[in-house]
Parts: C-alpha cells; sequence; structure tokens
C-alpha cells in the first residue's frame, strides 16, 4: 500500500527514522503540505497519515483511493469524522502518548511563574550579581507552592498526572470536568467548577475543547476567582478567551498565565498575550519530547499495522 505523512515534520524534525512506517508500505513523506496541496500530494495513496493537514469531505471526494486516516496527535478535530465513517475509512489517533511529560511541563511552567530562575540566571550573567552589594537579591516576587489550593479543570491522565505532582510539593488539589476514580480520589478532592474558581490559587486546565469547555476562562468566570490567582493552559488555546485573560492580566486580578497553547497556532502577532504583563508564552511544545514523539512514530506504526492486519486499533470514527 502506498502511505503518505502529509506533515511530518514536527513529529520527525531529523531525530527519528521513519523506517518502522517505510517498512509498511510505498511511503512518502512530506515536512509539510499546504491544505491546497493535500490533493495531489495524495493522488493514489491508501493511507493518509497527517498531524494538523485537515482531511475535509471535499478532499475525500478528490482522493477516493483513501482507504485509512492515521493522525499523529491525540487531538483528531482535522479530520471530518462523519465523512470517513459515510466511506468506510476508518481513523486512529495515539492516545496517552503524553501524559508524563505534560505533566511535567505544566509543573515546570509553574515553577518558573513563581521562581522565575530563567530571568534572574539572565540577571546574574547580565552582572547584576557581581555587582550587588549584598550577597543575594531578588527582582521579582518569590512564590512558595506549599499549602496552596491548585484546581484543574479536566482530570484525566494529564491532569492527574499533575495534581499528583503538585500534592508531592504540599499543595492541596481540588479537580472538577471528569467523573471521580479511585486514582483521582487518591490525589484530589473532586468538587464543581464554582468551588474551583473560587478556592484555588492556581488554575489548570486539562480538558478536552469541546463546545460546552470552549472559553470556559472568560472575564465572568475569571471575576469569581481569588486576586493574584495563576492560570495554566497546556491542553487547547480555545479554552480560554484570550482578550478576557489579557485584561485580568494587566489589571493585576489573574498575577501570572503559563500558555504553551493558543487560540490560533502558530501565534497571530496581534494576539493580546504578547503584550500582557506576566504571561509567560511556549510554543505548544509541553508534547514535544524526544520520548514523545518516539510514542507517536511506534503507536502509529502499530495503527497502521493493525489496519493491514483487519483490526484497526484506537479508532476515533
Amino acid at each position: 500500500m502506498k502511505i503518505v505523512v502529509l506533515d511530518g515534520y514536527t513529529e520527525n524534525p531529523g531525530d527519528l527514522s521513519w523506517d518502522g512506517l517505510r517498512a509498511l508500505g510505498e511511503l512518502t513523506v512530506y515536512d509539510r503540505t499546504r491544505p491546497e496541496e493535500a490533493a495531489s500530494r495524495i493522488q493514489d495513496a491508501e493511507i493518509i497519515v497527517t498531524n494538523k493537514v485537515p482531511i475535509t469531505r471535499a478532499l475525500l471526494e478528490q482522493c477516493p483511493g483513501i482507504c485509512y486516516v492515521s493522525v499523529l496527535a491525540t487531538g483528531y478535530n482535522v479530520v471530518d469524522l462523519k465523512a470517513t465513517a459515510e466511506r468506510g475509512i476508518p481513523v486512529s489517533n495515539v492516545p496517552a502518548y503524553s501524559t508524563a511529560a505534560v505533566g511535567q511541563f505544566t509543573i515546570g511552567m509553574l515553577l518558573e511563574i513563581c521562581c522565575q530562575i530563567g530571568f534572574h540566571d539572565g540577571s546574574v550573567h547580565d552582572g547584576d550579581w557581581a555587582s550587588c552589594p549584598d550577597f543575594s537579591y531578588w527582582k521579582t516576587p518569590l512564590i512558595e507552592l506549599a499549602g496552596k489550593t491548585m484546581g484543574i479543570i479536566g482530570f484525566g491522565r494529564i491532569g492527574r498526572q499533575t495534581g499528583a505532582i503538585a500534592k508531592a510539593m504540599g499543595m492541596r488539589v481540588l479537580a472538577t470536568g471528569s467523573r471521580p476514580c479511585d486514582e483521582g480520589n487518591a490525589i484530589a478532592e473532586y468538587v464543581d467548577l464554582d468551588t474551583v474558581l473560587r478556592q484555588s490559587d492556581v488554575i489548570s486546565l486539562h480538558c478536552p475543547l469541546f463546545p460546552e469547555t470552549t472559553g470556559i476562562i472568560n472575564k465572568d468566570s475569571i471575576a469569581k476567582m481569588k486576586d493574584g490567582v495563576i492560570i495554566l493552559n497546556m491542553a487547547r488555546g480555545p479554552l480560554i478567551v484570550e482578550e478576557d485573560l489579557a485584561q485580568a492580566l494587566n489589571s493585576g486580578k489573574v498575577y501570572a498565565a503559563g500558555m504553551d497553547v493558543v487560540s490560533q497556532e502558530p501565534i497571530r502577532a496581534d494576539n493580546p498575550l504578547l503584550t500582557a504583563k506576566n504571561c509567560f508564552l511556549t510554543p505548544h511544545i509541553a508534547w514535544a519530547s524526544r520520548e514523545c514523539r518516539q510514542r507517536i512514530m511506534e503507536i502509529t506504526e502499530q495503527n497502521i499495522r493493525s489496519f493491514l492486519d483487519g483490526n484497526v486499533q484506537n479508532r476515533v470514527n
């Protein structure tokens, strides 16, 4: 079978191997594909591998030879699931590959906000310590997390991983947005959303993007929060109304925000978070450790192998 990877660069910029997929068929890998290029690049391929290139109804109509779609990610909103299902085309994703890494990254972002290690390292290298009359100085507030409350919206695998690390640091953990389970009960107290908003010193988003969660952080929900709250988002950008968050940061209602995702990626030059006070931004990299990307590669290979064997795994449509 002919296999086409439409946008392989972010998964594998050169430090991994495509040989596992190459062993399964005639493989072509494109680093990037614009939507208007997709049809010509797929041509007569049967298996399509995509990360962010949309697989739309119109594209499927142009490429009737498509038999299977494999998504190089957990999120699969780039694929028209109804159109693929109507055509009997299975779609698989890569679940649960980044739990440890995203939990680690979330806490890393929180620690950077609270300790500002990078900022002070730069200060030392700029000569500020060498010229300081005292043995110690700090240029930003330093925040101790022990005894504070973290509220987690979305307490699935990544939410629980984040909560477990927070608890290990001495934080009280509240959780909402997921069904209680034994593992979760050992980490957090399950409460309603309003309780999370009102009682948390830190609010971390780990929920899926659904119509009911779109814009869950907005001027009204922010108004319910403690003054000086910290907000973290390693999940999906549209969970937050960015203009409302920017205003809350600039007013001081929200002390700081740590964002690995934004509403439109790459980030637009006019995104209000770029100029908001105390907003820490990273370019959607919580998932991108080599270990995570190797896991994606291996699970994608397993997905395609299972399809070829007639037993589709990780199907989402």
